[in-house]
């Protein structure tokens, strides 16, 4: 194992989050996995062992900036759109108490995910091939689980129609988005609350030499409307007011 990635690690994490050498070892095979796939097949364009570190392992363990009580209940949670399976395996290896759902509408990704899982000798992982609208409106995964979390990329209300479906009453939706926030919030707000639900709090944090990044906390108040999530392709096309 690279000492320099472990050094970058323990620095970027100042001390609030302790792994164990088991766990900095799956992180950095977890990183092999990543560069190894990414050549024969689009996962993620940062590829640099240093950037790997900051803008995917640190950014997604910075869930406990928001959640500070994370490593201490059996969270069951879902990653929408976990991609290269961020936020959801770093998670998972830096807690691994957690149940965790990794969902992805590509199945290459899924894989990959499927290897990552079964190398890492990770448990209580499942992972699924599929549109987040179909899942949510399954009874199955629909408002079952503490936390949704997603680093995907698409507006407020748009993001807030996919993944508030899954998450139980009393529960939180929190996704990691970056910077300027104020014309985000300005229209999401209002379709956070025809969605049950409301911004509780909203926590910046700034990544090594990055931009500023933000964990939009939502907590789900009430059950969902069966009118909700609306038919693939209709959460972006025609966001929420």
């Amino acid at each position: 194992m690279d000492r320099e990635f472990i050094l970058q690690m323990e620095r970027e994490l100042k001390g609030r989050v302790s792994l164990s050498e088991k766990q900095m070892e799956q992180f950095y095979r977890y990183y092999e996995l990543l560069t190894e796939w990414n050549k024969v097949m689009n996962l993620t364009a940062i590829t640099e062992m240093s950037e790997v570190v900051t803008k995917h392992f640190v950014d997604s363990l910075s869930l406990n900036l928001a959640v500070p009580e994370l490593g201490k209940h059996p969270w069951n949670i879902i990653d929408v759109g976990t991609g290269a399976g961020f936020p959801g395996i770093p998670l998972k290896i830096a807690y691994p108490n957690i149940k965790i759902t990794l969902l992805d509408s590509l199945n290459k990704r899924i894989k990959f995910l499927n290897t990552v899982t079964e190398e890492l000798d990770l448990d209580c992982v499942e992972t699924i091939h599929g549109r987040a609208e179909d899942y949510g409106s399954d009874t199955k995964y629909r408002e079952t689980y503490d936390l949704c979390v997603s680093r995907a990329v698409a507006n407020l209300a748009t993001l807030s129609e996919y993944c508030l479906p899954f998450v139980k009453v009393g529960g939180c939706f929190i996704p990691y988005k970056s910077g300027k926030l104020e014309e985000e919030l300005k229209n999401g707000t209002g379709a956070v609350g025809k969605l049950g639900s409301e911004i509780e709090k909203i926590v910046d944090f700034t990544l090594p030499n990055q931009d500023i990044r933000n964990l939009v906390v939502i907590r789900k108040k009430k059950v969902l409307s069966r009118k909700y999530p609306r038919k693939a392709g209709i959460p972006g096309k025609e966001p929420l007011q």
